[in-house]
């Protein structure tokens, strides 16, 4: 790296070229006096020759060089020479004045010589001046000038006087140093590094958290700098010059000001004339507005006279005029930007700093100047921006600088070497070291520990400790060792160290960096100023005298004092301190300033919170320990607190350095943790002490991590830091600046990085012989698994070394060259090398990419480009698969032998993808035939290689002569090409080609079978093929016999092709699909396709369309393919047998008339097995379709006819109706929305009932007689359904006068058809008479149903159901009186019917019976409103006696059960019994009215109620004591709790009891030994019901203690009781000998696995199970595992629930194959259970061996379609299955479709639930078509499945049963 600082002189030469562009254009002017001057000074030469140049500049360019080569002396005298007899520019005399050895100040010792020698310029200039004759404003310019001379003199000595002369400072650095950082330290040049500005102008937009980042745009490569570099052309000529440096804090940047004024005055920078230095921290002090010349002289330097003409001189002279800003991001106030918009302002103005400065920089004052800008990375202002001319950054030292300033600094000391050895072996020490400033520090710590210990030296840590340790050492310098160790030395110091923070902290909150005498105390400035912190300096504010002003001698160290007085101020509370925390702030505009100047300010704090200050602070608090941790404590939960939060890249950073600065390892691995995969860091530059930090933060956590790198700048030394961390797995760098080198150096650093599993190089700068270096390197780092080197410059890579270097990495998974411009040569070598790589797997090459796979195991197999098939299999390499792609690579057919060579090299590819090249039919054809000596196990793509038809016609031969193929499929139009292979086995591995592929016993057998024996498909479309190509196709193909799916869609080959296709179809033994969609045929075509199909015996389905697009697809049924075995090997026969099955015809969308339909009928009436026959689409009109039905009878085996979208007439309506009439096969006429028809045809003669649906056909009462009649002609029907039509109240009265006559079982749905109150009560009527009607259910509400059932036998039953009918009190009147009359009624269920209480009581009393039970529901809302009381009072208001009581008040329900007659005997005995005339006995008369109806009571069931005192003495005293209860049930409801003990202890009468329910009654444990005392009273208990209590281990095990003596027990519900192991426990070994137990529900308790397999363990024992629910327990694989040990034993169980128990793939499978044994079981329930696949398919395996099954949940188990298919058969199988719920799965199209095809196969399906899948539109449809075939399905549920709104609309018209909607 070049060094940015050069100290050389100007030479001569340099002088000279400086002046020669001017010189030439000043001396053009004057062509001749030159000559005649250049006689006189080279009188030996001759000038003649010169009169022939004619341009002037030549001319005196050429005179310039002869004086030039003359020699020194004589160039001297010359320039002396022409500066007295010339006018020429002040700038261009000082550059000929100094080449002539007068002008170049660096070359004088004194000052006093410097001047004396500027003073003979002034005076050649005023002889010279004197002799013209010039007019008075000539001698007023000479005045200025003048003034201006005296005025650069001034300036030149106030510089020399301020910095010194270099030697001066050379010599002064032999002597000790006093002061930090002072100027006598011998300068060391810094690193400059120089960027654009223009990235920056693009970003303004952009918040960037640090300039820095915005300054290092990716691509932008940066450059060394000389300090000469930055005046250098920059900008354009006349135009003000802005140059921005910036840095971090303590790289150098006031120190290069003030370097830069020292060089300026020792004549180092002579093109400016003037320079003025400013500090923003000085101008901040200014309050008042000044003008540029008040700027200028009253704050820099005053003229000595003549301001006025000095200030003029700079104005026509601002191009020689460098102003220095200093420490912009110290600048306090906001910037004016109002002068930008604005015109130039007037001179005399008086303006603010910020405006000034601002006018200055987009020149608009002093225009033309050079304005130098310094600041921290913090701040880049819009409007500088936008006028940088230079960008630069100060980086501060490298290693090589930090060597030379330690040199410097120790070079009188013997133990120099000593020092620089201890930096070199620190990494810490020598990062920090690069920052200038910290440099100073550490070698001050150093320097004093080596003269106190020279043996043994331990510096500290971190900055703070450094700056810590400084401080002491600078006291213990001026006091020495007699003054004490460091804690005196504190204790001494003490007062004037705190009012140092003090000052320090108040000046940061202020806003104030300088402080005047005012300020500062006495004692802290004598203090300070003693040991080097603070520095005085003249402070001018006005013209007056300046004031002297105190500042710390860097900001650094003001905000470490600033922090420190945080930490050890009393006044400080945790809760202030938190609030002063936080990482660097942005800026909220960026021409607003920030409240406080802190950079390192932070981390000053986090370092004062590490244990090892914890002393230092407690002597300087004067505090204990505890007071000092608390307040470390604070920072520490507030960096904490940081890391949890959203962090930029330069602020985790940030929070890096924080954390390093603590030394707390437990911090640093807490803040780790939660920084985990955030370390993503851009277009910023890190230097190598940010990554120290990060390497520390990294290197604490557990975690592995990923580094990332984007456009960052990161140099050597930043690398040889990352080599220590060891916690990266993923490592990434993108940026054009990494090139060569770094890949170099990065190499070095992996070998610290044992994790590294990843590693991206991309966007850089990398060519082949760096990708070799870095591999090589790599290839030592077994770890890595992938190397990214995308977007480099490797082009063509040395493959060969490369690849064996790959090959030892035994982990490698993948290599990413793409984008590096590779060759078509170096992508072909590179393919050869991955075959021959034996861990290679796969090569990716499509135009720019280029990846390489590896197989990530030990890659020590051989590596060979010839390797040979052994005959031996014992001693072939074990099977690799490589897979290769070659895309858009531009392989002509040249390459094509290449390529073969290649592709025969590798004996086991997978995958070969040449598509997007220019093969042509030539390559291809090359590479076909060698085909058979290519082991391809999947596919060959040759797309988008301009085939024609000739070179399709090649491609098929292959079919024929390659056994593996198994699939080809070719477009034309869409250039496609690709060739599928089988992955059997057999084929895996072949011969090569020089070798036999069968022995010589053998060969016969090989020459026979020739034919390929594996079903293939060839897919031929959209490749615009006419007839006469068909031939040629044809002539190929026919060789074929093996193709099982053929596929012509969408070329053109019209009727003539169909027709030749046919001729040709016999040829195909094994075809299975044909398709020829699209092919322009006609509808002779389509009578010729029907005709063909009693020719084609094993067709399955003819599927012929018209519409658009066009369908002729035929599918036929399976062959049977019988194996044959000949001498080991195996193959199919080549002529395969089959099954006759049924065959399905299927034309849409073709609209055909009564003679199309007539013809079509003929010709499918010779067909035999024809079931199915689809006619949709084809608007057939009444006349088509009465012929249509006049051939069923003809259609022996039809089973179906389907009609859809075809518009149906009224009178057609009755047609299809009718004919049940014309063809008694027929089992069901459907007819939906006049639209779609469908007629299922048994396979005898009234084998099965008959049913007819006409559903929303607009049906009306005019239409019924002949419906009627047609029904009555047939005999009527088993099912008749008429909903959703429009027959009102007299249709129904015209329908129910033909009921009569009905002489079989009927049911009769009129549901959705406008019935009114009236319609209602006149169907009550016809009910209460009619003797054929068994059950009514109405209801007017949105269902609107209506169901009447008919029954010719004598049947009991007689049901009457009403439900919102909204009934008026009339209405109710009536309803009363009309069921008055029916005395046979069985139940009678009324629901929200506007049944008041007195209603009801109306209807209890007129509801009477002959003989039997009757059940009344009542569900009304004041039934929740009315007491428990009110609701017996109505409930003795019943006839008969009641047996029932049943009051749920959540439900609205009062129910009750009566029977009739009542018995007397019983009333008398019971009360008797109970003795009401016990003066205690409340309400007698009541009781006794009670006791008289409810003497045979039975069931007694009360939910939700509220129970009073009285209510619960009621049930008490009276409901439990009678002797028939025996079912009681007392849920959810209220009582106090001395009434629930008072309820459990009148339990202990129920003796008849057989079922107790006493579920969420909030029973705790407390309450179950009350409880078990009446349990015990209670032989016969068959049921006990518990549920969702809180009885916990004690409950259940005092519970079991009852139930060891209840051996009639059936039945236990102990679900929701928070039971764990003890109390399943204790309840296991009492089921042990329950052998009478059918039904236990545990769900929802939360036993560990133990308590579980105990529980398990009896079950085993309880042969009558029959119901076992054990839902929601989260058991897992552990107990399931168990459960199916157990599951064989309970051979009686029918209902098996496990719902949500955390059942995963282990647990899922061991069930799914023990359930087998279990061939009872009705109900399955495996539902949010994560099974996995083989769950599933085992459960599918099992599936036949449920003959009773009807219902399985399979809810949330995470099917996919990969498990639907075994599913689907599985299901198929059950014969009994009503109810499937699938939902939340992920089952797709392909799922829906496999369940679809099972549905006709499920007799008795109900419902299946698929909602909340991935079901598309495909599957959708195919769900419709199938249901349609399914009489018995109620519902599909299809809910938020992806199916387009449109078509489930569409889909549902057709077929209702086809539910989308939640409800």
């Amino acid at each position: 790296m070049q060094l940015p600082f050069q100290s050389d002189d100007l030479d001569l030469e340099g002088a000279i070229a400086s002046a020669r562009p001017q010189l030439v254009e000043f001396l053009s002017h004057r062509p001749g006096w030159l000559l005649t001057t250049s006689q006189r000074f080279l009188p030996g030469v001759a000038l003649n020759g010169l009169d022939s140049i004619t341009d002037h500049k030549e001319k005196v360019s050429v005179l310039l060089e002869l004086l030039e080569k003359a020699g020194p002396a004589t160039w001297k005298q010359f320039a002396q020479y022409l500066c007295m007899e010339c006018d020429l520019p002040l700038d261009l005399e000082i550059l000929l004045m100094s080449s002539a050895g007068e002008g170049n100040l660096s070359q004088k010792q004194e000052v006093c010589t410097d001047v004396s020698a500027q003073s003979s310029v002034l005076k050649g200039s005023a002889r010279r001046r004197h002799s013209s004759s010039i007019v008075s404003d000539k001698a007023v310019k000479q005045q200025r000038l003048d003034s201006a001379e005296k005025y650069r003199y001034l300036l030149i000595n106030s510089i020399r006087q301020r910095y010194g002369s270099r030697r001066a400072a050379a010599a002064a650095a032999a002597q000790e140093q006093t002061q930090p950082l002072a100027f006598n330290q011998a300068f060391v040049n810094l690193v400059i590094r120089q960027s654009k500005a223009s990235p920056l102008k693009e970003r303004t937009d952009k918040a960037q958290e640090d300039v820095a980042g915005a300054s290092e745009p990716d691509g932008c490569a940066d450059t060394a700098m000389k300090v000469s570099d930055l005046f250098c052309s920059v900008g354009r000529s006349g135009m003000t010059k802005v140059i921005f440096l910036f840095g971090k804090p303590g790289t150098g940047k006031t120190m290069l000001t003030h370097r830069i004024c020292q060089q300026w005055a020792e004549g180092v920078l002579p093109q400016f004339f003037f320079t003025f230095q400013f500090e923003f921290r000085q101008l901040n002090l200014l309050k008042r507005k000044l003008t540029l010349k008040e700027l200028l002289f009253d704050l820099f330097l005053q003229p000595e006279d003549s301001s006025d003409a000095v200030f003029q001189y700079l104005l026509e002279n601002a191009q020689h005029t460098l102003i220095i800003f200093d420490g912009l991001d110290e600048f306090a106030a906001d910037m004016d930007m109002s002068s930008c918009s604005k015109g130039s302002p007037a001179l005399t103005s008086h303006m603010s700093i910020s405006k000034l400065f601002v006018g200055l920089c987009h020149g608009k004052l002093l225009p033309g100047c050079t304005v130098l800008v310094t600041s921290r990375p913090k701040r880049l202002p819009d409007f500088l921006l936008n006028t940088v001319d230079l960008l630069a950054e100060i980086w501060g030292f490298d290693h090589e600088k930090v060597e030379e300033y330690v040199s410097h600094y120790f070079h009188q000391h013997s133990f120099k070497e000593q020092a620089i050895a201890h930096l070199k072996n620190n990494t810490k020490l020598l990062s920090m070291c690069l920052i200038p400033a910290l440099c100073y520090v550490v070698c001050t710590c150093l320097e004093y520990l080596l003269l106190k210990h020279q043996v043994s030296v331990e510096l500290p840590q971190t900055m703070t400790q450094f700056y810590i340790k400084m401080l002491l050492i600078f006291i213990n310098k001026q006091q020495g060792e007699h003054a004490g160790g460091e804690e005196t030395q504190l204790n001494c110091n003490r007062k004037a160290i705190l009012g140092l923070c003090d000052l320090a902290l108040k000046g940061l909150e202020d806003k104030k960096l300088v402080f005047y005498l005012g300020d500062t105390p006495e004692h802290v400035k004598e203090f300070a100023s003693l040991h080097g912190l603070l520095t005085v300096f003249e402070v001018k504010t006005s013209g007056t005298c300046p004031e002297a002003g105190y500042a710390f001698v860097h900001l650094s160290l003001q905000e470490f004092f600033a922090a420190l007085c945080l930490m050890v101020s009393e006044k400080v509370d945790k809760n202030y301190l938190k609030k002063k925390f936080s990482l660097k702030s942005k800026w909220t505009l960026k021409n607003e300033a920030k409240t406080e100047f802190v950079e390192s300010f932070h981390i000053f704090l986090s370092g004062l919170s590490s244990k090892e200050c914890r002393t230092f602070l407690m002597l300087l608090a004067e505090q204990d320990e505890a007071w000092v941790q608390d307040k470390q404590e604070a920072i520490l939960q507030s960096l904490k607190k940081l890391a949890a939060t959203h962090l930029t890249g330069p602020k985790v950073i940030e929070l890096c350095h924080c954390t390093f600065e603590t030394q707390d390892l437990k911090v640093a691995q807490h803040i780790a943790s939660l920084l985990n995969f955030k370390y993503e860091f851009k277009n910023f530059r890190l230097t190598p002490l940010d990554m120290s930090a990060l390497v520390f933060v990294i290197n604490s956590g557990q975690d592995l991590t990923h580094l990332d790198f984007t456009g960052c700048l990161v140099d050597v030394d930043c690398l040889e830091v990352l080599a220590g961390c060891k916690n990266v797995e993923h490592l990434s760098f993108r940026s054009r600046r990494c090139g060569d080198d770094f890949a170099a150096a990065l190499s070095k650093s992996l070998r610290g990085m044992r994790s590294l599993k990843k590693l991206e190089l991309t966007g850089g700068s990398i060519t082949a012989e760096g990708m070799t270096s870095l591999v090589q390197a790599s290839s030592q780092y077994l770890q890595l698994e992938e190397i990214n080197l995308q977007d480099n410059q490797i082009q063509d890579p040395e493959v060969k070394r490369v690849m064996d270097l790959f090959s030892r990495m035994e982990k490698l998974k993948k290599i990413d060259l793409s984008n590096n411009n590779l060759s078509l040569n170096a992508v072909l070598i590179l393919a050869k090398e991955v075959i021959a790589c034996q861990n290679a797997t796969e090569l990716r090459v499509r135009k720019d990419t280029v990846i390489i796979y590896f197989s990530g195991l030990s890659g020590k197999a051989p590596r060979s480009l010839d390797l040979r098939w052994k005959e031996n299999k014992e001693h072939v390499t074990p099977t690799r698969f490589v897979k290769l792609c070659l895309q858009n690579r531009s392989l002509s057919s040249q390459h094509a032998k290449e390529v073969v060579a290649i592709l025969q090299r590798c004996p086991h590819l997978s995958e070969v993808d040449l598509s997007g090249n220019k093969l042509g039919d030539e390559g291809c054809s090359c590479l076909l035939e060698s085909l058979p000596w290519i082991s391809i196990s999947k596919q060959l793509d040759l797309s988008q290689n301009h085939l024609s038809v000739n070179g399709i016609c090649s491609l098929l031969k292959c079919v024929n002569t390659c056994q593996k193929m198994m699939e080809v499929q070719i477009s034309l139009c869409c250039e496609t090409a690709v060739l599928r292979f089988t992955e059997d086995r057999e084929f895996s591995s072949l011969p090569p080609r020089e070798e036999s592929m069968f022995s010589t016993d053998d060969q016969q057998y090989g020459e026979e079978n020739q034919t390929p024996t594996y079903p293939q498909k060839i897919r031929l479309t959209d490749s615009c093929f006419q007839a006469s190509d068909l031939k040629k196709l044809c002539s190929v193909l026919k060789e074929c016999s093996s193709i099982s799916e053929l596929d012509l869609s969408s070329n053109c080959l019209g009727d003539e092709g169909l027709l030749q296709l046919f001729q040709f179809l016999p040829n195909l033994k094994m075809l299975s699909s044909l398709k020829f969609n699209d092919n322009q045929i006609s509808l002779n075509s389509v009578f010729f396709l029907a005709q063909s199909l009693p020719t084609l015996e094993n067709i399955k389905m003819m599927n012929l369309s018209l519409g658009h697009p066009q369908v002729v697809h035929l599918t036929f049924w399976e062959r049977i393919r019988v194996r044959s075995t000949c001498r080991g090997r195996s193959s199919f026969l080549a002529h395969p047998k089959y099954e006759a099955k049924g065959r399905c015809f299927c034309l849409r969308d073709c609209r055909v008339g009564p003679e199309d339909v007539t013809r079509l009928c003929q010709i499918l009436a010779q067909c035999p097995q024809l079931t199915e026959i689809d006619l949709s689409g084809n608007s057939l009109s009444d006349q088509s379709i009465e012929r249509l039905l006049s051939f069923l009878p003809y259609l022996c085996h039809l089973t179906l006819l389907s009609i859809r979208n075809n518009t149906f007439s009224p009178c057609c309506t009755v047609l299809l109706i009718n004919s049940i009439n014309l063809c008694e096969r027929i089992r069901m006429v459907e007819v939906r929305s006049n639209e779609n028809a469908f007629l299922h045809l048994g396979a005898s003669m009234r084998s099965q009932k008959t049913s007819c649906r006409l559903t929303g056909c607009a049906i009306g009462q005019g239409q019924i007689d002949e419906l009627c009649r047609v029904l009555e002609r047939h005999g009527w029907l088993a099912e008749v359904d008429l909903s959703r039509n429009q027959l009102g109240d007299e249709g129904l009265k015209c329908l129910l006068d033909h009921l009569h006559q009905a002489p079989v079982t009927c049911s009769l749905n009129l549901s959705h058809n406008r019935i009114s109150q009236d319609g209602v009560l006149h169907l009550i009527s016809v009910f209460a008479t009619s003797g054929n009607t068994a059950e009514v259910e109405i209801s007017l509400c949105s269902k609107a149903t209506l169901i009447i059932k008919l029954t010719s036998r004598d049947d009991p039953r007689k049901i009457l159901r009403l439900t919102e009918c909204n009934f008026q009190p009339e209405h109710l009147e009536k309803l009363c009186l009309l069921l008055e009359k029916c005395a046979g009624l069985t139940e009678y269920i009324s629901s929200n019917n506007n049944m008041t209480v007195q209603a009801a009581e109306r209807l209890l009393r007129s509801l009477r019976k002959n003989l039997g039970p009757l059940k009344i529901s009542i569900e009304e809302p004041w039934v929740f409103k009315e007491s428990v009381m009110n609701l017996l009072e109505l409930a003795v208001q019943a006839c008969g006696n009641v047996t029932e009581i049943t009051i749920c008040k959540d439900k609205t329900l009062f129910q009750l059960g009566v029977s009739f007659p009542h018995c007397l005997e019983k009333v008398e005995s019971v009360v008797s019994r109970l003795n009401l005339d016990k003066p205690e006995i409340k309400h007698t008369c009541f009781y006794q009215r009670v006791l008289e109806k409810c003497a045979q009571l039975q069931e007694l069931r009360w939910s939700h109620v509220e129970l009073h005192n009285d209510e619960a003495e009621t049930l008490v005293r009276i409901f439990l004591l009678l002797p028939e209860l025996k079912k009681f049930g007392l849920t959810s409801s209220s009582i106090m709790p001395s009434g629930i003990d008072y309820l459990i202890t009148g339990l202990q009468n129920c003796q008849a009891i057989e079922e107790l329910n006493l579920g969420s009654m909030k029973l705790s444990s407390a309450a179950i030994p009350k409880l078990v005392l009446g349990l015990r009273e209670m032989p016969s208990l068959k049921r006990l019901i518990l549920n969702h209590n809180s009885i916990g281990n004690d409950g259940c095990s005092t519970l079991a203690e009852a139930l060891k003596n209840m051996h009639y027990m059936e039945e236990i519900d102990l679900s929701h009781n928070k039971i764990g192991d003890p109390g399943l426990i204790n309840l296991a070994a009492v089921l042990l000998k329950m052998q009478n137990l059918k039904r236990i529900d545990l769900s929802g308790n939360s036993p560990s696995p133990a308590g579980w397999e105990k529980l398990m363990e009896a079950l085993a024992y309880c042969k009558c199970i029959e119901e076992l629910l054990l839902s929601r327990n989260g058991f897992g694989d552990r107990t399931a595992v168990k459960l199916a040990l157990c599951l064989p034993h309970m051979t009686s169980l029918k209902i098996l629930c496990l719902q949500n128990n955390n059942i995963g793939p282990a647990g899922g499978m061991k069930l799914a194959r023990a359930l087998v044994v279990c061939g009872l079981l009705e109900e399955i329930s495996l539902s949010e259970n994560d099974l996995g696949e083989g769950s599933i398919h085992a459960l599918s395996e099992g599936l036949p061996c449920f003959e009773r099954l009807r219902k399985i949940d399979l809810k949330l188990c995470g099917i996919t379609d990969d498990a639907s298919k075994a599913l689907s058969h599985g299901f198929r199988q059950c014969p009994s299955m009503e109810e499937i719920i699938l939902s939340w799965n992920a089952l797709g199209d392909g799922g829906a479709q496999e369940l679809a095809s099972a549905l006709p196969g499920m007799e008795k399906l109900k419902m299946l639930d698929l909602e909340k899948n991935h079901i598309g539109a495909c599957g959708a449809t195919r769900l419709a078509e199938e249901l349609a075939k399914c009489l018995e399905i109620q519902f599909i549920r299809l809910w938020d499945n992806p199916v387009p709104k449109g078509l489930a609309e569409n889909l549902t018209s057709q077929d209702p049963r086809l539910c989308f909607s939640f409800y």
